[in-house]
């Protein structure tokens, strides 16, 4: 982490990239939109300023984006924006799908990186959760995970401006209470991780443990666990094959959920 990182009080934040920092199935704000963890690290660091005066937040994250998608719409829009944070995920949706092109996404996840490294920014990245230990057939994404991983990691190495978040090391998150019954999208818990993962990879002392487990919870019978998993797949991964055979996104005409750089008021 750079010296001056633990100190440095962001005065703006720009958050880029799909339903992880949308904040899908998080809890609902006033007039329906989700909250979310980037929300939630925008209220923490605005809390820092003087009165919560002066700090601004922008979220140009739309549902079911592609990382090439997240390239062309909101890359350059945030580098313009000149936020002194800005955090960038992106490249899961890609790897969700057969056929996905890593190298591609790799390439395109870089020069996402580097744009916004250009202007200054301090940069926070992810690495994804390991599906292998918490969904039925994650075990065929782990490799391309990893390789992912390791791209991250390598960028880090690389910008002492770019910090990464490291969420497939902590166990917690094979918790299902971590996630939505979509299995996809954390739930309010998880994003409340996310936000505290984030603000401590910025220096900030941590309220919690994030990485703790929760406590031990009842176990499923197998009838039970039958009627969650037909449920699943009727309201959530039905659906989802659909809008893939069919070439449509959820996020087809969603506009960003902030889309400029304003004042933040929580």
């Amino acid at each position: 982490m750079d010296n001056d990182t633990d100190l440095r009080r962001f005065a703006s934040y720009v958050a880029v990239g799909d339903s992880f920092t949308e904040g899908m199935c998080d809890e609902l704000l006033p007039g329906g939109q989700y909250r979310g963890w980037a929300d939630r690290v925008a209220a923490a660091l605005a809390a820092e300023q003087a009165g919560g005066e002066g700090f601004r937040y922008a979220n140009l994250a739309v549902r079911g984006k592609l990382i090439g998608q997240i390239h062309a719409e909101q890359i350059d829009r945030a580098a313009a924006m000149g936020g002194e944070l800005v955090t960038l995920a992106g490249g899961l949706n890609d790897v969700l799908r057969p056929g996905c092109d890593i190298e591609q996404v790799e390439k395109l996840l870089g020069s996402c990186a580097e744009a916004l490294l250009a202007d200054g920014a301090t940069v926070v990245m992810f690495t994804s959760t390991d599906p292998a230990r918490r969904m039925a057939g994650g075990a065929r994404l782990l490799p391309t995970i990893l390789r992912m991983k390791a791209y991250v990691e390598g960028l880090a190495k690389q910008h002492p401006r770019l910090l990464v978040v490291d969420l497939f090391s902590a166990p917690c998150f094979d918790d299902r209470r971590l996630w939505d019954e979509d299995r996809l999208h954390l739930s309010p818990e998880g994003h409340r991780r996310v936000a505290a993962a984030v603000l401590e990879a910025l220096g900030r002392p941590a309220g919690f443990d994030w990485r703790a487990p929760l406590p031990p919870a009842a176990p499923r019978g197998r009838a039970e666990q039958l009627r969650a998993d037909l449920h699943w797949l009727r309201l959530h991964l039905g659906p989802w094959i659909g809008r893939r055979l069919t070439g449509r996104s959820s996020g087809d005409g969603r506009p960003p959920k902030r889309a400029e750089l304003l004042p933040y008021e929580g």
